[in-house]
């Protein structure tokens, strides 16, 4: 399978249309129903957790824990940056409106006078992050293993030791930005092992290094790392709050004191400070408690789930190599993807994307696996192609 396109893989999962497709079943029940809206949530063979909609937020919210903040301190908010300091191992954390500017403002603050960032040709930073990093930062990237998940330690040092030789003005090296899990490469990771080469040697040539960990969650649940082993081998890390938390926006970015007490100035600057952020922060934190757990259930689920599934004539589901939650979807030339669709959203309440013209595409796995037990999901599969 070739890496997915980051910007056109709302059209081409089909999630852009799901809403012309189905009425939610929470919706339906209206906000005062008493029972829980996760108990009533489909499952999704798409992205990478709950994106839920309005009435569903609300009643979840109510759950939560709520205290206001004012411009990002206190309340919701601080709880949140604590929870993250413990979970990183890191010593401070900041909420961030965006993964973007967390992105951009950890690496231009990491850089310093340097100008120079390494990244991966693949990454976020790279590919979808509008040039900021030139244009607002003054920071140049450079890209480095073209369409591969990652770039090894022995290219990093590489590309590193051949600048003097290729350009004349020695504008420096200010750090390196790593993906992980990297989207573009269809959710693939960055080897354990290739992360530790790096990080020793960015540490001995005092090079600054960046995780933009947006997905970390799916990384360490797939890899079996924690979070705060991936975060110890960085200096600073960014956590996304909305992909699998369920927040309408949001980041965290942690790391050491010196930077993160530079960001709430910086996040102002650019236009970032909002009054009241708790909204967000509530419900991360709410759904944050237990979400690890959660996951391992999820990728356990998943493989027998897949196993089972793969026995059943006409469908063929592949993990990966160095993968995480996507995972390949084949079925036989014979099966109507459409027919086969709507019968798992109309009588199962099961949302699966779109295929290509070779009946080829993606499966995503994400909690909300954990609604049905896999029986109900396989007899779902089995009926719905005849």
């Amino acid at each position: 399978m070739a890496p997915v396109n980051r910007r056109n893989f709302l059209k081409n999962s089909g999630l852009a249309t799901l809403p012309l497709l189905v009425t939610n079943p929470v919706l339906a029940m209206g906000t005062g129903h008493k029972q829980s809206p996760m108990a009533a949530q489909a499952i999704k063979f798409l992205g990478d957790g709950e994106m839920f909609e309005p009435a569903d937020y609300l009643n979840i919210l109510q759950q939560a824990t709520i205290a206001r903040d004012s411009y990002g301190a206190g309340g919701s908010v601080e709880a949140l940056e604590k929870k993250f300091v413990e979970i990183t191992g890191k010593e401070k954390a900041v909420f961030m409106p965006t993964g973007t500017m967390a992105n951009q403002l950890a690496i231009a603050v990491l850089s310093g006078e340097n100008s120079k960032v390494f990244v991966q040709d693949t990454s976020h930073v790279y590919r979808d992050e509008a040039d900021a990093a030139q244009t607002v930062y003054q920071k140049r990237l450079m890209p480095l293993a073209k369409d591969e998940p990652f770039f090894t330690a022995q290219q990093l040092q590489a590309a590193v030791e051949a600048i003097p030789n290729e350009e004349v003005f020695k504008t420096g090296i200010g750090a390196v930005s790593i993906e992980n899990p990297v989207r573009r490469s269809n959710g693939r990771m960055v080897p354990m092992e290739e992360l530790r080469k790096i990080s020793t040697y960015c540490r001995a040539n005092n090079i600054k290094l960046h995780l933009d960990g947006a997905r970390i969650y799916m990384a360490a649940a797939w890899s079996g790392v924690s979070v705060k082993e991936y975060a110890s081998l960085f200096d600073t890390i960014y956590i996304s709050l909305y992909k699998y938390f369920g927040a309408a926006g949001g980041a965290i970015l942690c790391g050491e004191k010196a930077v993160i007490d530079k960001m709430p100035h910086l996040i102002k600057v650019h236009g970032g400070s909002m009054y009241g952020n708790w909204a967000n922060a509530a419900m991360a934190l709410h759904r944050l408690e237990g979400f690890e757990t959660r996951m391992k259930n999820t990728v356990q689920k998943a493989n027998e789930l897949f196993e089972a599934l793969n026995k059943i004539p006409g469908i063929a589901i592949k993990a990966l190599p160095g993968g995480t939650n996507i995972y390949t979807f084949a079925l036989s030339p014979k099966i109507e993807i459409t027919k086969l669709r709507d019968a798992l959203n109309t009588n199962y309440n099961i949302r699966i994307g779109r295929v290509n013209e070779k009946n080829e595409g993606f499966i995503s796995v994400n909690e909300t696996l954990l609604y049905q037990d896999n029986n109900y999901i396989i007899n779902a599969f089995k009926k719905s192609m005849g």
